[in-house]
């Protein structure tokens, strides 16, 4: 079955390009968006590695002037997707517009760490690879330091819980809360209700509030320090923060194989902020990293598989990990599969509602390199093996119900053939023994 899967999960990324980069899956996803396409890369460097640099390539296309590597790049104006480049009008707006259309916000930076791990798996050829595009994976890094810090708290925040990667996870409630749908907002419809089951998808308030925040970045010509502090929603998101952290460190490793003494001081100084930021984020109250809004300081109030990432980021006292590791345990003993995205004893919690509890491919992936790094082998173990089961029962699925292993949301999605190609295959742990 291993083996069938495999071939399986190749097609599926063939399927999906579309002539250098890859679609999430068809129809639901019609573009390249920014965290798929580096994990996408791990799949493709399993049996294309020249395919896995020009996917990498192909996304530093969209890369702004500014350093932003946006959520997501529109090559096209597809109709089965809202809101496209006609709703964003990120080249409208800006006096310096990127050279191809694309949303006006970032996704969690996970590009340094793919490029590592092209360089720790290839040869000279990957290094000098590596070399061309590491200028520009730290201006991305250095564009979160310079334009997601607000005046008024010395830690990144996001501007959308679209940014975040996991959109309507009930973290965001503290901040979407507080904010109020622009009525001038003009009719919309939206297309992801007519590809995906509209129970497992975010609300339509949810979604008017998350419309009305891209039009406060149409209306600030789409200025990213403005954006950040004159915007509608502010929150401090812990996947970013140990995301990026990560990031820094890996891109660092590529530096310093390439002898680059100003990158590599740069690199040292970004993780050293992220590192004196990481407290900021402390919830006492739960024993865990959670996401606080930057204007009321106040924490959410449950354990997302965000908060398991410290560990991928290497940060966290003795006390911290341990009672983010009682966490995970207590919420291993409350579903089948691990990890969910939220908290099962937490308000909000919904098995099969997108990011509101269902178990993401490529959250496990990091949560369990991080566990193994850090010395927790047989949880990280646990972690993967959820995963090669939830993929064998279910199928190549966007995301999965922690309970029942059923599969959500997107079918023959490119992450999840890309996690089982570079990590969750049987056929893969055993060439990595």
């Amino acid at each position: 079955m291993s083996k069938q899967l495999d071939n399986q999960a190749m097609e599926i990324l063939k399927k999906n390009d579309r002539g250098g980069y890859t679609i999430p899956t068809a129809r639901l996803y019609p573009y390249q968006w920014n965290w798929d396409s580096a994990f996408v890369s791990l799949g493709f460097q399993t049996f294309d590695r020249e395919r896995a640099w020009t996917e990498l390539d192909l996304l530093l296309e969209g890369q702004w002037d500014n350093g932003m590597i946006p959520s997501i790049i529109f090559r096209s104006n597809d109709p089965d997707y809202f809101p496209g480049p006609s709703v964003w009008q990120t080249q409208d707006r800006m006096a310096q517009p990127p050279a191809i259309a694309s949303t006006g916000i970032s996704q969690p930076p996970v590009l340094a760490s793919i490029v590592l791990s092209m360089v720790e798996s290839g040869d000279r050829h990957d290094l000098n690879r590596a070399a061309k595009v590491l200028d520009n994976v730290l201006r991305y890094h250095q564009w979160y330091q310079d334009q997601r810090v607000s005046d008024t708290a010395g830690v990144i925040g996001t501007v959308h819980p679209w940014e975040t990667g996991r959109d309507n996870c009930p973290e965001w409630e503290l901040g979407l809360e507080a904010m109020k749908v622009d009525p001038d907002l003009d009719a919309y419809v939206r297309k992801d209700i007519e590809h995906a089951n509209p129970d497992q998808r975010p609300s339509q308030e949810q979604y008017d509030k998350y419309v009305t925040i891209v039009k406060a970045g149409r209306e600030l010509g789409w200025d990213q320090k403005a954006l950040t502090n004159q915007g509608p929603f502010l929150m401090a998101d812990p996947g970013i923060h140990f995301i990026l952290l990560r990031a820094n460190k890996d891109l660092l490793k590529v530096a310093r194989l390439l002898q680059l003494s100003d990158q590599e001081q740069k690199l040292e100084q970004l993780i050293q902020q992220g590192v004196k930021a990481t407290d900021y984020f402390w919830n006492e109250a739960i024993g865990a990293f959670t996401a606080r809004n930057i204007a009321t300081g106040e924490f959410s109030k449950g354990f997302s598989n965000a908060s398991a990432l410290c560990f991928y980021a290497g940060v966290g006292s003795n006390e911290q990990r341990s009672k983010t590791i009682d966490n995970m345990n207590r919420i291993s003993s409350k579903v089948k599969y691990m990890m969910p995205s939220w908290d099962p004893d937490a308000e909000g919690f919904d098995p099969q509602r997108y990011w509101c509890g269902p178990v993401w491919p490529q959250m496990n992936y990091m949560i369990s390199m991080g566990l193994e790094e850090q010395g927790y082998a047989v949880l990280a173990n646990n972690i993967r093996r959820d995963m090669a089961l939830l993929i064998q029962k279910s199928g190549f699925y966007e995301c999965f119900n922690p309970v029942t292993g059923e599969g959500c949301i997107g079918t023959d999605f490119s992450w999840t053939a890309a996690i089982w190609l570079a990590w969750a295959s049987p056929s893969r742990q055993q060439q990595a023994a």
